[in-house]
């Protein structure tokens, strides 16, 4: 099932957190647009009805509740933020699954970082879009400090915080 939030175009494009600290990034709206046609494998989406709910939206930085539509696509933040850069991150490029919401959906809703309830890796990137390492995070108040300590060193571009048992990307956040 559908509900109404579901059908209204995204109007924010980050999460933002108190002050000081750093910004949550979902998919964006293009993007999302693109992958709800065909994802980063050339596959067009399936969407299905989430019956038990609890899925990792990448559209709106939540967990799916029961009776969402939502879809399981393979994307490609790297490589799209590469894109857009003129970095060529070669071997470093992957792609992997993310749930969205099958349809066009608000985006995100409030304040605070979304996923942080497990443990996480803080990946960080250079400008070249090459790893230059990561920090596991077990304590959800140990984000600010993993994102600090990323972007005290002037190589890191941006970071990724993914999930430690899959690697999959949950979102993205760059310098503020």
């Amino acid at each position: 099932m559908t509900t109404q939030a579901d059908t209204h175009s995204v109007t924010r494009t980050a999460r933002r957190v108190p002050p000081g600290t750093h910004t949550a990034r979902p998919i964006p709206p293009e993007v999302l647009d693109e992958l709800r046609r065909a994802d980063d494998a050339g596959r067009p989406p399936v969407p299905v009805t989430d019956e038990e709910g609890g899925a990792p939206l990448r559209c709106c930085l939540r967990h799916s509740e029961p009776g969402e539509l939502i879809a399981l696509v393979s994307y490609a933040p790297l490589r799209r933020w590469a894109a857009g850069t003129g970095a060529d991150p070669g071997p470093y490029d992957e792609q992997g699954p993310v749930f969205v919401h099958a349809r066009v959906c608000r985006g995100p809703a409030g304040e605070g970082l979304p996923f942080t309830n497990d443990r996480r890796i803080v990946r960080r990137y250079s400008a070249a879009g090459h790893i230059l390492g990561g920090r596991l995070v077990e304590d959800p108040d140990g984000f600010d400090t993993a994102f600090a300590g990323a972007f005290t060193d002037p190589e890191v571009a941006l970071v990724h915080v993914r999930a430690v048992e899959y690697g999959c990307f949950l979102y993205e956040v760059r310098r503020d």
